[in-house]
């Protein structure tokens, strides 16, 4: 079994790397070109690129997908094309190429959640259960036939990054399997119920903003957990955004009266919102360390007076 391999970031590294194990032949890797990094200036490789490298195995950053590279690629014999969030879109030409299929691994059960973020979305929607769609790449966005769907239950403590991660340990479980059950036709791909399908929007640095009045507090603790990691959660005071490292639902009933849009208590910070309140325990003002609410409390409380 020959595979093609297309994806950037570290999630579809550990993909790479396990299928890297088991008995198949990966003839190449398409992956982001080097982008420059903030810290030093320096280009850096996708982690995909990364684990190529250390593989040995036969890398492609092509900054376009162009005749060039079409020309290079089509010179290679390969059963499947596996794409894990390669983060650009494809030409009818490479989706065709594959002897067998163009493959996506797609973290949801689809129709459920086509679109870029796939696991945020679930997460914001406070869902109990997701999981991975094996499928057949067209040119329409998350719209191919799903070969295989693979559930997975939602712990009500996982962010974002805890449950990429559970998702990729599944899909390292699963999908040698189902491309071997593929390449030998005991797998057939079922078409979509497109009227059932939803999306899910891009997730932008905007995202992360949160408005306390204007929100519920069960909307931004789920906003904090998918949005973990990049961009994070943060809130904009006195001209400066604050970023959100630690958070708990609801303030402990002590016996503060919240009159204020920020009081200060042994547990945290607890701020008002539309319906209730959350407690803020550990916080990152821009260029400084994270720091607890106490030593906020200490440092920044003329900052949050009312």
């Amino acid at each position: 079994m020959r595979i093609l391999f297309a994806g950037s970031p570290g999630s579809a590294a550990q993909i790479l790397k396990n299928l890297a194990t088991h008995e198949c032949e990966i003839v190449g890797v398409i992956s982001q070109p080097d982008k420059r990094s903030k810290r030093g200036g320096k280009n850096e490789p996708s982690a995909v690129s990364a684990e190529a490298i250390k593989l040995g195995i036969p890398l492609y950053n092509p900054k376009s997908i162009d005749e060039d590279f079409k020309e290079t690629i089509l010179q290679i014999n390969y059963d499947f094309l596996v794409v894990s969030a390669y983060g650009k879109i494809l030409p009818s030409w490479l989706l065709e190429h594959p002897l067998v299929a163009p493959i996506n691994i797609h973290f949801s059960l689809l129709p459920k959640y086509r679109g870029a973020s796939p696991i945020q979305s679930c997460l914001l929607n406070g869902d109990k259960k997701t999981g991975i769609s094996i499928m057949k790449m067209t040119r329409g966005l998350d719209e191919g036939p799903v070969y295989s769907l693979h559930d997975h239950e939602i712990s009500s403590l996982s962010n974002k990054i805890d449950l990429e991660n559970e998702l990729v340990a599944l899909t390292n479980k699963i999908l040698f399997k189902s491309l071997l059950a593929i390449f030998n036709s005991s797998q057939k791909p079922l078409e979509q119920d497109n009227d059932s399908a939803t999306y899910c929007n891009k997730i932008t640095k905007a995202s992360g903003m949160v408005s306390f009045l204007e929100e519920e507090a069960e909307h931004i603790f789920r906003k904090f957990k998918a949005l973990n990691g990049w961009p994070g959660l943060f809130f904009h005071r006195n001209g400066i955004d604050i970023k959100i490292h630690g958070m708990a639902v609801q303030a402990p009933q002590n016996g503060i009266n919240i009159s204020d849009n920020f009081t200060f208590s042994k547990d945290g910070i607890i701020i008002k919102t539309k319906d209730s309140s959350i407690v803020i325990t550990h916080l990152q003002f821009p260029g400084k360390k994270i720091i607890t609410a106490s030593d906020a409390a200490n440092s920044y409380a003329d900052f949050f007076a009312n």
